[in-house]
């Protein structure tokens, strides 16, 4: 088979599926993986797909974001993982803004029950904590993003300017060294520049699909975190520079890979 047959057999693939393996692809084309490898090299440099740990995805556009719905359960063995461990680097009595995302609703529900206060970004997220004990919540004003329920505008972002939060909890929707932490929406990083703003203190989660891409919006360097929250997913070397940064990298391995 012909490298321009190849190829398009790849692309063909990332049509139907999220993810295609460099294993699977050298058995349906005949070739062997370093081809293959060379193959999606090729495909990467010309933005036609994203190369990932072992294969690689389908690029995206920067400016179109996922359906929060089709978000939410897409790898959410790795969310709950990455959510269980930022649960345990949240103190009780500490104040909390929780950003929007589906990472970041995942986390509202282990919150449950904490003695903590919580300023939620988004209504998914303020109906999870709304009348469970020992939470205080606090509701900032705003626009919400139809679908995603996220709250944006001026008024958000002056309810954020008022207050000061030990730690925030960001879940951006794409993360990269050189371009940092990104958002598809201009308002919606805007509050979070503002929720960073106000806070001692940043905890990213970024699942290893976020890593090596990027959105629309800027929201900050991907230094600007204290600690970023992922799973095995993310790659080596990108985790091994950031730690050189000096962010602690907090790789959290979901239940049924361990």
């Amino acid at each position: 088979m012909k490298s321009a047959e190849r190829q398009q057999v790849i692309v063909e693939r990332l049509r139907d599926v999220a993810q295609v393996g460099v294993a699977e692809l050298a058995e349906a084309t005949g070739a062997s993986e370093m081809t293959v490898r060379r193959d999606l090299d090729h495909l990467a440099s010309r933005g036609v797909l994203r190369r990932v740990h072992g294969g690689a995805v389908a690029a995206k556009p920067s400016g179109v974001e996922p359906p929060f719905a089709a978000r939410a359960t897409a790898g959410i063995a790795a969310k709950r993982a990455i959510a269980a461990a930022a649960a345990e680097l949240i103190r009780d009595g500490e104040t909390v803004v929780l950003d929007s995302g589906t990472t970041a609703l995942e986390l509202a529900r282990l919150l449950r029950g904490r003695p903590i206060t919580v300023m939620p970004l988004s209504l998914h997220a303020a109906r999870e904590l709304a009348e469970v004990p020992g939470v205080r919540l606090l509701l900032p004003g705003g626009e919400a993003r139809p679908g995603e329920q996220a709250l944006i505008g001026p008024l958000t972002r002056a309810s954020l300017r008022a207050l000061r939060f030990d730690v925030a909890v960001l879940s951006p929707c794409a993360f990269d060294l050189g371009s940092g932490l990104t958002a598809f929406d201009l308002d919606d990083a805007e509050v979070k520049r503002a929720a960073l703003d106000v806070s001692a203190r940043a905890i990213v989660l970024a699942d290893g699909a976020k890593w090596g891409r990027s959105a629309f919006a800027c929201v900050c360097p991907a230094d600007r975190a204290d600690v970023v929250i992922t799973d095995p997913g993310a790659p080596e070397d990108l985790r091994a520079a950031l730690t050189e940064r000096g962010v602690l990298v907090h790789v959290a391995v979901p239940l049924e890979s361990r």
